[in-house]
Parts: C-alpha cells; sequence; structure tokens
C-alpha cells in the first residue's frame, strides 16, 4: 500500500460517494482508476457534480494499431464473444476474471486464462488452462506462453499504458489475431494522460483553500 491514509469498500453508489466528499471536507478528486472501472468513474463524476468538487481522471493513452496487428475492434464483451469463429481455436482471453462467463457460449474453444491469483472454485468456461501470474509482462514472456499454449486468438480490453502490452507486442509478431475491446463510455470529465499533468491541474486549481 502507498504511504498515504487509505479507504477500503464501496461508497454506497454516487449518493454515498458525494456524502463522503462532504464529510470528510475532499478539496479535488483524482480518478486513477482502471479504463474499464466504467461504474466508479461514472459515480465519481455524479459525486463530484453534487458535493461541487473538482474532478480530473487520469486516464492512459489507449493502445494504437500498428503496422503488423490483425486487430478485430469491437464495443464490448458481447461484441467480441460474436467475433469469436465457430470452428474450435485456441483462445487467450487476456481480459481478467468478471467478465468470462459471457465466453461460455462458445464452449467449443480451448480457453487459456491468466489470472492474478488462483481461481477459488469453479470457472464459468469449462476446461480452461489457468495461468496465476502477475504482470507487468515482457513480449518475450507472453511470445513463449503462446507460443507454448498454442494460442490462436487474443482476446484483449484496450487498456493501454506498458503494464499490459507485452501480450500486444507478441501477438503481433506472431501474426495472431487480437479481437480488440473499445473501453466504456463515460460521461464528459475533464482528463489529463500524466501524472505530471494531473499535479500541474491540482497546484493550479482553484480547490478553495
Amino acid at each position: 500500500m502507498p504511504p498515504l491514509p487509505c479507504r477500503v469498500g464501496g461508497f454506497g453508489g454516487a449518493e454515498g460517494l458525494a456524502a463522503w466528499l462532504r464529510a470528510e471536507a475532499v478539496h479535488a478528486v483524482i480518478d486513477a482508476t482502471h479504463p474499464f472501472a466504467a461504474q466508479i468513474s461514472t459515480n465519481a463524476i455524479a459525486a463530484c457534480a453534487q458535493a461541487g468538487v473538482p474532478l480530473i481522471a487520469l486516464e492512459r493513452a489507449p493502445w494504437q494499431q500498428q503496422p503488423g496487428d490483425d486487430w478485430t475492434p469491437v464495443p464490448d464483451i458481447a461484441a467480441a464473444v460474436a467475433a469469436l469463429p465457430d470452428p474450435p481455436a485456441r483462445v487467450f482471453l487476456a481480459i481478467g476474471r468478471q467478465n468470462l462467463a459471457a465466453f461460455a457460449a462458445h464452449p467449443q474453444h480451448r480457453y487459456l486464462l491468466r489470472l492474478v491469483d488462483p481461481p477459488a472454485g469453479g470457472l464459468p468456461v469449462p476446461g480452461a488452462t489457468v495461468v496465476v501470474d502477475r504482470g507487468p509482462f515482457t513480449a518475450e514472456g507472453d511470445l513463449d506462453l503462446m507460443q507454448r499454449e498454442g494460442v490462436q486468438i487474443v482476446v484483449a480490453k484496450n487498456a493501454g499504458g506498458a503494464g499490459a502490452v507485452a501480450k500486444i507486442e507478441a501477438a503481433r509478431r506472431l501474426g495472431l489475431r487480437v479481437i480488440m475491446i473499445a473501453r466504456p463510455a463515460l460521461p464528459a470529465r475533464r482528463t489529463a494522460c500524466t501524472v505530471e499533468d494531473v499535479m500541474r491541474w491540482l497546484h493550479g486549481a482553484d480547490l478553495g483553500l
């Protein structure tokens, strides 16, 4: 944990977060959550509007398709499932654990899962191969993993940043198809792409101090 005061747990939606911001006399909110954590980001926007607290989001730039990439862009998980082929294939689901159940609709595929923690029970996709590992990963390591497991298709969320791009680089080098899931749409908000930009905003914002 960082050497800062921490709070663990939910707030009770936008209303609960707004009440917490008022109770704690928060002067500014920096949303540095995962690009696919749409619910907390949406709640933060609404809560800050209710509480009159300025907000900025630290958004890492999304990955851009490069020469040699074979991407199938899709808007969401359901579209990613629909984009899978009918014939059986070896599919690397590099999407975390929360959205796995949707892929049970295609049980003919052999799925490779990479999870941060060992599964504490059955998985929604039958017969999946599970690799427990924590990033950041390297392109060479992911290249070896995909070759060893015979991966033919990669399903990934466009999280951006350097910590998880290794699988995209490895797929490019292997000429593999990548089903790339776009980030969820969010209400309009102030954004910055670097920590330095966030700090400049924080130091220059009128926070009512």
